[in-house]
């Protein structure tokens, strides 16, 4: 195993996170302060900017719990580990925010690490590098500051696959439970799972007095999702409640050709153009193809398992469109962080191409910029 640079990952994560901060005020300053006057914004108010769309649900539920039926939709890890925390700072409201954005962080920290790890014994150190600059500079990639799950999510779903490499089963069993238990995608790490125990098969059956204990730790991850569902069951009377408000946020399950065709016909017969709508689309139907792209590439330069994973997670993603919003595609671009197979494929290919690498220096930083400042005022659909 290559020992990961320690310094460089640091340095990236803390400039990046810096580089966010510095928007967050200029933004923030800029667009709500009054002109030409030197009266201080007020500080808790500018941090709150980042409690937008899912992060102020899920501080909600951290903090007052699963009071709607419509909250179900929301896995409970994620906001068990926010109040947890909180709990020494209950008495500011504001400490649920401070510690759903700190998980968020620590968890991107961990996944960069991880990230480094697999990447490194897939495609070299080079790719490796390259792959975290992509993920932490990817135009949606100020997700993973915010009060969301997906670097969580992230964070488990690589320390899982890692703990497979090295053939730690029971370990990777575990972390899957907690995926399971932060997003319902978790439920399909089954998948990658049973594929490496099929390619590991030779090593597992040399040792037949422990095959099973090898084997068995499958269950651990669809046992997450069963968790869940008992607790929905107790509070909701149906186990199945966090599928069965999926139409309330727009969501229903359908062909995967579906959304993206929808997304075409909206874009050229029916938004206007230059509307918010069409922008919306375009960002979300870039990301969309892009990422099917990158999976379909992934077959030929990345480990079966991690291929299958980068297929899974694409179709997972297009058969539930959001037909009731004004984009099929909503939040694609943000669900795209989970693939981290395609990252590394992308490094693959910016290593490659070095003006298509020159290319995305200057666009993602451009756009992460932009949508950070979208989301921090409130207007970005997601």
């Amino acid at each position: 195993m290559k020992r990961a640079p320690t310094r460089d990952i640091l340095w990236l994560f803390v400039l990046t996170r810096v580089a966010l901060v510095l928007v967050t005020y200029f933004a923030f300053v800029l667009l709500t302060a009054q002109k030409y006057t030197a009266t201080s914004v007020d500080i808790n108010t500018m941090l709150a900017s980042w409690s937008q769309w899912d992060a102020a649900n899920y501080v909600r539920i951290a903090h007052f719990g699963y009071q709607t039926y419509f909250d179900v939709a929301f896995f409970p890890l994620y906001p068990l580990l926010i109040f947890v925390l909180a709990l020494p700072l209950s008495w500011w409201s504001g400490s649920y925010l401070l510690m759903g954005t700190l998980i968020s962080n620590a968890a991107l920290l961990g996944s960069l690490f991880l990230l480094y790890q697999i990447a490194v014994e897939a495609g070299g150190e080079q790719v490796a590098r390259r792959a975290l600059l992509y993920l932490c500079l990817f135009p949606t990639a100020f997700f993973f500051f915010a009060a969301y799950n997906e670097s969580l999510f992230l964070f488990f779903t690589l320390g899982m696959f890692l703990a497979m490499r090295r053939q730690r089963w029971w370990l990777a069993g575990i972390l899957g439970l907690l995926a399971a238990l932060t997003r319902s995608a978790g439920l399909l790490l089954v998948i990658p799972f049973l594929i490496e125990i099929w390619i590991s098969r030779e090593s597992i059956a040399a040792d037949r007095q422990k095959l099973w204990l090898r084997v068995f730790p499958v269950v651990l991850i669809p046992l997450g999702t069963a968790l869940y569902a008992l607790y929905c069951w107790q509070i909701r009377g149906t186990p199945l409640a966090f599928a069965d408000v999926q139409a309330h946020w727009g969501r229903i399950t359908t062909w995967p050709w579906v959304g993206i065709g929808a997304s075409f016909g909206d874009l050229f017969w029916i938004k206007g153009f230059g509307s918010f709508d069409e922008a919306h689309i375009i960002l979300d139907l870039s990301a969309t193809i892009g990422f099917i792209t990158l999976a379909v590439l992934s077959w030929r330069k990345l480990r079966l398992s991690y291929f299958v994973w980068a297929i899974v997670l694409v179709l997972f993603m297009l058969i539930s469109p959001g037909f009731f919003s004004v984009d099929p595609l909503e939040s694609n671009q943000r669900l795209v962080l989970e693939i981290f197979p395609a990252f590394i494929t992308l490094a693959m290919l910016g290593i490659k191409h070095p003006r298509f690498h020159q290319a995305l220096m200057i666009i993602f930083p451009a756009l992460l910029t932009t949508l950070s400042i979208l989301f921090l005022m409130g207007k970005w659909m997601v």
